[in-house]
């Protein structure tokens, strides 16, 4: 099936209920552009669950707290759909600004309650009640059964469960693994702005999970230090958070803990934030 891109709300309606009507089901892979190969992993796990894959490609402002981190965002459509043309992507919905939000900021907004205060939320406050909102609006948009979201943003991903599960929407989200480079970095589109001299500093956030990882049968402090000595051994790197949580509540676990950990960590390098995080377990 060729991919059609649509950006209006109503034609991209019409076209999924023609597509429903004949039986089809529907994943939906949410984006800001700036595709990469994690993206693109998102877009193949959609492939797998669903008969047809809708990528929307929209920059949400509503999630950015700094103006000029906003402007500074990529805008790569064109390359965004030449990558798509080697997936069997249905539809990208790529809608102006105005589409989603015609009368500016919305009234009504998804407040994303006390979870998001914590870790991404602290550093960057209204930043999920931005992205729930716009994923509410995308999923009310698109309907889809599925919708692929990537575990390298877990604060986000666990989030957008709480909304489907508390708000009873019809859609089953779809974890997706985190992609890395060679090198153990996570993919992100913000890694094009590290300065190819500094990106051996950004490795201090994957070195440090690694650690972690080692480190975890010791119990939950002693893998922290772990993970706080790579840090701290790296200079040029300014550390925001690291944490280990619940994965089921996204709440601090204490020093007694045992069982799934998601360790958390946020720095930033060269000016450019980067988050990661690994799954381990403490006997």
């Amino acid at each position: 099936m060729p991919t059609s891109t649509i950006r209006s709300i109503e034609a991209l309606r019409q076209a999924l209920a023609t597509e429903r009507a004949s039986g089809r089901s529907i994943a939906l892979v949410p984006t800001m552009g700036a595709l990469h190969a994690g993206h693109l992993a998102l877009v193949a796990a959609a492939r797998e669950q669903a008969d047809v894959v809708v990528v929307s490609i929209f920059v949400n402002p509503t999630q950015f707290g700094d103006k000029l981190d906003l402007e500074a965002y990529p805008r790569t459509l064109d390359h965004d759909l030449e990558k798509l043309d080697a997936y069997e992507v249905g539809y990208v919905f790529a809608p102006s600004t105005e589409e989603i939000y015609p009368n500016g900021k919305t009234e009504i907004t998804v407040q994303a309650g006390m979870t998001a205060s914590r870790f991404e939320g602290r550093s960057r406050p209204g930043h999920f009640d931005g992205v729930l909102t716009v994923v509410s609006k995308l999923l009310n948009i698109v309907e889809p059964d599925f919708a692929c979201f990537g575990e390298k943003d877990a604060q986000q991903l666990h989030l957008v469960r709480r909304l489907v599960a508390d708000l009873d929407f019809a859609t089953e989200i779809v974890p997706v693994a985190t992609e890395r480079d060679s090198d153990g970095l996570a993919l992100s589109s913000r890694n094009a702005r590290i300065d190819p001299a500094r990106r051996e500093h950004a490795l201090a956030i994957p070195r440090a999970l690694v650690a972690a990882s080692r480190s975890a049968d010791l119990g939950v402090e002693p893998m922290l230090a772990a993970a706080q000595g790579v840090m701290q051994s790296d200079t040029k790197v300014k550390l925001d958070y690291l944490a280990a949580v619940d994965p089921d509540t996204f709440l601090p676990v204490d020093e007694n803990h045992s069982g799934a950990v998601r360790v958390l960590i946020a720095g930033t390098v060269d000016g450019v934030r980067l988050i990661d995080n690994t799954l381990v377990r403490i006997p």
